[in-house]
């Protein structure tokens, strides 16, 4: 079988075509970033701002759903929460969900 003239012809330069089909694609990526990637990013960020601004006598809710306050700082991992009277409970820092009440500051021992 020969080729038929039609078929040689159709063979041009394939680089805009490969190039105008990867265009789509691109795009798709480009607004994929911007409408979820970048917003969750900076939801990431407030959170952490969010944990690392932790101090003791913070009203605080974990992702359990538990709201208690802040007894003390053990670590930059973990925190004890008193979630009752006379019960305290050791919780990591990265389960907090939010702040709901900005405590006092910690007294300083020789500041007064």
């Amino acid at each position: 079988m020969f080729i038929t003239p039609a078929y040689a012809q159709a063979a041009g330069p394939g680089g805009t075509d490969m190039l105008m089909s990867l265009l789509p694609f691109v795009l798709i990526f480009v607004i994929m970033y911007f409408l979820i990637l970048r917003p969750q990013q900076r939801k990431v960020k407030a959170h952490q701002e969010l944990v690392k601004g932790v101090r003791r006598g913070d009203t605080v809710v974990t992702s359990g759903g538990l709201i208690g306050k802040v007894a003390r700082v053990v670590d930059d991992n973990e925190i004890e929460l008193q979630i009752g009277e006379g019960v305290k409970i050791r919780q990591l820092r990265g389960m907090i969900s939010e702040v709901r009440a900005k405590g006092e500051p910690a007294k300083e021992d020789g500041a007064s």
